[in-house]
């Protein structure tokens, strides 16, 4: 397993300014937030991502993913909360197709960039998307989406979130299973799973159930079951049992430290999770 540090945290600066932070706290990889204030997946420009990639090797740093779970910059007054509209099962045919070329974009740049794989969700069940109907809708925006990663090899990872319309694990698992694409998979948050009270580890555990299918891990801290990400080391998340369960199932992708609530200080919060984990991970 790998360690990584999201550029989330980095919403305050720009996206160069992020890696060369990240780089310099000594994270051998970096998750980049496909949204303002970093790279916006509203168009694609080869030019600009061939940049970045240059960037990305002079600073030594692989990429863990590329996070298009949400959509601040689609609009123009966004709330100061994680925006998930448009998604892919929006009620609004446009915004639906406008979250679908979003994602298409970001294969491309993740394409070419160097990453393997990247992150969307489902988004919620607004109103007149009942939970069948919202099903299908998501199943059916799916196909262009995973048309295009099968072409490119690149991964795409279905976080599961609390609120969410996927937000268990065994929803997640039925819907990579039906979807018939080795591409999909799961970009598992440990503390989801977490708060909405589902189980780590054993033959039971999130990441039993999804084995084989995490292509990316976010970790965070929590106290109890409430959903803040906090710095690593300073919450009551067993470690050492999130450890056992990840190589239980010879998970050796990247652990991601996901940290937007420090805006403020993304550079201590570096820091520090990069002593505390460094510690437990290596």
């Amino acid at each position: 397993m790998k360690l990584a540090f999201s550029t989330n945290a980095f919403a305050r600066a720009t996206l160069s300014d992020a890696l060369q932070a990240i780089a310099k706290v000594g994270f051998p990889a970096v998750e980049i937030l496909a949204d303002k204030p970093h790279w916006y997946p509203a168009r694609y420009d080869e030019a600009e991502a061939l940049a970045l990639r240059e960037q990305l090797e002079s600073l030594h740093l692989e990429v863990s993913n590329v996070n298009a779970n949400c959509t601040f910059g689609y609009w123009s007054d966004a709330p100061p909360e994680p925006f998930f509209e448009p998604s892919l099962i929006s009620p609004d045919a446009k915004l639906r197709g406008d979250r679908i070329a979003m994602i298409l974009n970001t294969l491309w740049f993740a394409k070419t960039i160097g990453a393997e794989n990247i992150s969307i969700t489902s988004g919620k069940a607004l109103p007149t998307m009942a939970p069948d109907k919202a099903l299908r809708q998501l199943r059916e925006s799916l196909k262009p989406v995973l048309e295009t990663a099968e072409k490119l090899k690149i991964r795409v990872g279905i976080e599961s979130e609390p609120g969410l319309f996927i937000e268990w694990a065994a929803e997640l698992r039925d819907l990579i299973d039906r979807s018939g694409s080795k591409m999909l998979g799961a970009n598992l948050d440990i503390g989801h799973s977490v708060v909405i009270g589902e189980e780590i580890g054993g033959p039971t555990g999130v990441v039993k159930l999804l084995e084989g299918r995490i292509w990316n891990c976010h970790v965070e801290d929590l106290l109890g079951r409430k959903h803040y990400h906090l710095i690593p080391g300073t919450g009551n998340m067993n470690w050492l049992a999130i450890k056992a369960a990840l190589e239980a199932v010879h998970y050796d992708r990247h652990v991601t430290v996901e940290l937007y609530t420090y805006p403020d200080r993304p550079v201590e919060a570096a820091e520090a999770s990069l002593g505390f984990l460094g510690a437990i991970f290596g």
